[in-house]
């Protein structure tokens, strides 16, 4: 009975912390910080979605249902790869477009690192399976702390957690390589996104906070 309490626990956080999900969330928070204005964000917000998001799950749903993938999100490693390369793809298109109507910097920054991460994402994947769901917790909690302080930082109970749960459900051949890949991934997805993809929030704050007020001057 607690078995199967477990899993149902362990198959509940990983629908509600899946990727899409995530990464929905990941848009929302870059757009709404990168524009001054709610309709800037909402547009980004709608056209990233589009492009971004929506294609790969629209494929997944019909590979599923074709019997090209086992389920949603596949336990097995060969069955990942195309999925990447799916994915890539449409980051791609997605910073094209981005270029193309002038976004701001940090959506830019943002697809680029989220690019590189791809190709991490294929590499890993030709010898070990690594959890997407972790990965993509990781990068949320990375960007909640850049963004919102050390506050943010209680996010990061979310990442022991995902993890529990993936493990929990996945089939697994060897949990110390799925830990090894996950973990090093975690690592440089969060570095990436803290290097390239927000480096210009960090630059504003950093003026904002050393720049004299000269009001309380006078």
């Amino acid at each position: 009975m607690q078995i199967e309490t477990r899993k149902q626990i362990a198959n509940l956080t990983s629908n509600i912390l899946n990727p899409f999900l995530v990464s929905l969330v990941l848009i929302l928070l870059l757009s709404f910080e990168s524009t001054s204005s709610i309709l800037d964000a909402l547009k980004w917000s709608l056209i990233l979605t589009a492009v971004g998001i929506l294609p790969v799950f629209s494929v997944i749903i019909y590979l599923v249902q074709t019997g090209g993938l086992d389920s949603i999100f596949t336990h097995a490693r060969e069955q990942r790869t195309k999925l990447y390369l799916l994915t890539g793809v449409c980051i791609i298109v997605s910073g094209i477009i981005l270029l193309h109507f002038g976004a701001p910097l940090m959506l830019v920054a943002s697809f680029i690192t989220a690019l590189i991460e791809i190709l991490v994402f294929i590499s890993i994947n030709l010898w070990w399976k690594i959890s997407v769901h972790t990965a993509f917790i990781a990068a949320l909690v990375t960007i909640l702390v850049i963004l919102y302080g050390p506050i943010a930082a209680v996010s990061a109970v979310l990442l022991p957690l995902i993890a529990w749960a993936r493990i929990k459900l996945a089939s697994l051949t060897s949990s110390s390589n799925y830990w090894c890949s996950s973990g090093k991934f975690n690592c440089s997805y969060g570095l990436l996104f803290l290097r390239s993809g927000l480096s210009p929030v960090f630059q504003n704050r950093v003026e904002s906070t050393c720049q004299p007020n000269y009001d309380e001057d006078r």
